[in-house]
């Protein structure tokens, strides 16, 4: 029995490291990780940003991130910056721009915010809301 529970705790414990690897993901090409210092010139600076809050866990998430990658791909040479934000970590981040979730997208002018869409995965609509205000 002893033996049992040694080799379910065994299997726990490399499943939890999986799944640990697992939501570490890199950031996606063409995209730029949160970054506090960063983000604060980019805003002094006047740079459009668009904001994706995301958490590796989200379906929602899953299933804006080809709308907003293919918005990135076509404002590639735009000046505007396309930023991923971890909701699992970066909550100064999530608390002074008053985030309710994940799947949120913001879009800032400099240090103004002039966009936000939360869990929004139609297309058209999630196209129109960053468009809209770039």
């Amino acid at each position: 029995m002893l033996r049992f529970a040694s080799l379910v705790a065994a299997i726990g414990a490399l499943l939890a490291a999986a799944l640990t690897v697992a939501a570490r993901a890199e950031t996606p090409a063409g995209w730029q990780a949160y970054d506090a210092k960063a983000f604060a010139a980019a805003q002094a600076a006047g740079t459009t940003i668009v904001v994706d809050v995301h958490a590796s866990w989200c379906p929602t998430c899953r299933a804006q991130a080809p709308i907003l990658d293919e918005l990135r791909k076509e404002r590639a040479n735009d000046k505007v910056a396309f930023v991923k934000v971890d909701f699992d970590k970066e909550k100064a981040f999530l608390k002074a721009n008053r985030i309710p979730r994940q799947s949120t997208v913001l879009v800032f002018k400099g240090r103004r915010e002039v966009a936000r869409s939360i869990a929004e995965t139609d297309r058209k609509r999630l196209r129109a809301a960053v468009l809209g205000a770039l």
